[in-house]
């Protein structure tokens, strides 16, 4: 339902958010989240961009939170890198639904709506405390 970059920017995400305290670097995350260094690199600097994350170059530099977790929903991770596409007219350019949806398109559409509303209501926070003890995503 939500593309692969969404996926590796949710799991950089959660990682950096399981470890707050220090700053990651990019080989670091990838390792741990099993997303290719290269990709993970793009992906994290789309975050940056939408204000996420923060990086710092140098010795004990690296990516971390630019908010606590408790602040970070899944739906800004979602939106920084591949928004949720949200049908408003008719993809087909009919006529007859030129002022409103057919039953079909308006279903997918609020299909994309309760996602989204699922999506704005879970910070990092909650799927980390969901997780317990033994963590989302951990080193081995």
């Amino acid at each position: 339902m939500i593309s692969q970059t969404a996926e590796y920017a949710l799991r950089a995400m959660v990682y950096l958010a399981q470890y707050p305290e220090q700053a990651h670097t990019n080989q670091q995350i990838a390792r741990v989240t099993r997303v290719p260094t290269g990709y993970l690199a793009k992906v994290l600097q789309n975050l940056s961009r939408a204000g996420l994350i923060t990086s710092r170059r140098g010795l004990g530099g690296g990516f971390a939170l630019a908010k606590p977790a408790n602040e970070i929903t899944i739906y800004e991770v979602v939106q920084a890198v591949d928004p949720i596409p949200r049908i408003t007219t008719c993809p087909l350019k009919l006529k007859a639904h030129k002022d409103k949806l057919c039953p079909l398109h308006q279903r997918l559409d609020n299909a994309w709506e309760q996602v989204e509303q699922s999506f704005r209501s879970t910070t990092l926070s909650d799927i980390i405390d969901e997780a317990g003890e033994e963590g989302v995503l951990c080193e081995e």
